[in-house]
């Protein structure tokens, strides 16, 4: 079948279209980042310039909290995951393989909480928070990035559980295995693809979520975006080089890290597309 060419070339622009849309920002964030000051603001735009690493000299000498901020998020962040992964897995497996209409009413129940605004659901929860002595701790941002993910990470290891054969369930409890152990040694070995695109989704999520933070912590779990924040409010003034030293720091970790799992996410995320 001959393809037509004037669709190709439409598809092709598309796709440029998008990659610039998406990169263009992240090269500038990066490249302002060893520009200094005169240059960031040359109109027009220099993309000639002679690069500089004081702004990430500045960046470690003057905001000690970055780093810490960024110490703060990788603790979150890992603790989300897991516990989204995990809670995702065991879900996503009971929705699969059970058959029942309260499982099937509860479906519709995940889909719609996901859609609340989490802003909703911050201030209710802001009294209780404090009064279980939870505030300003690593433990209660993991628990509201988990939940707030799990929801679509259950849909997601849903659909890749679905197509690993029953009968390997089957077989396995002939040979005497339990529901636990066919779960842990069958089923999250074979959807481990769809783990990596669940934790895909937490990873970008906690890694830059503000609004959490910003009402729940206030020193002792401060995150990376929060230091950020504040750097755009000093009473000093902005040091945009800084500021882009801090945001290409604080970018490039997620940004490798989806780099390299896309295969896995792609793979989870067209799970079942081809189910007949």
């Amino acid at each position: 079948m001959r393809r037509n060419p004037l669709l190709i070339a439409l598809k092709g622009l598309a796709i440029l279209v998008v990659l610039a849309w998406s990169l263009i920002p992240i090269a500038m964030i990066m490249l302002s980042s060893f520009k200094t000051d005169r240059d960031i603001f040359a109109v027009p735009p220099r993309l000639a310039f002679q690069p500089t690493w004081t702004n990430y000299v500045a960046l470690w000498e003057r905001w000690g909290d970055f780093f810490h901020g960024l110490l703060n998020s990788l603790i979150v962040t890992a603790g989300a995951t897991i516990v989204a992964v995990l809670a995702s897995a065991v879900a996503g497996y009971a929705y699969s393989r059970f058959r029942h209409k309260v499982l099937a009413g509860s479906a519709f129940f995940l889909i719609f909480i996901r859609l609340i605004p989490p802003i909703v659901i911050t201030l209710p929860l802001f009294p209780a928070v404090n009064w279980l002595g939870l505030n300003d701790t690593h433990f209660i941002l993991i628990i509201l990035y988990a939940t707030f993910f799990v929801s679509l990470g259950t849909l997601v290891m849903r659909t890749f559980i679905d197509q690993i054969p029953k009968e390997i369930d089957e077989a396995a409890h002939l040979d005497g295995a339990s529901r636990l152990q066919v779960l842990y040694k069958l089923i999250l070995p074979l959807s481990a693809q769809g783990m990596v695109a669940v934790a895909v989704f937490v990873i970008v999520y906690a890694w830059n979520e503000f609004l959490f933070a910003f009402i729940f912590t206030t020193t002792r779990a401060k995150t990376a975006p929060l230091v950020l924040s504040e750097m755009i409010g000093a009473v000093e003034g902005v040091e945009w080089g800084v500021l882009f030293a801090a945001s290409t720091v604080q970018l490039l970790p997620v940004l490798i890290f989806v780099v390299l799992a896309q295969k896995h996410l792609v793979a989870g995320l067209t799970a079942g597309s081809t189910k007949g």
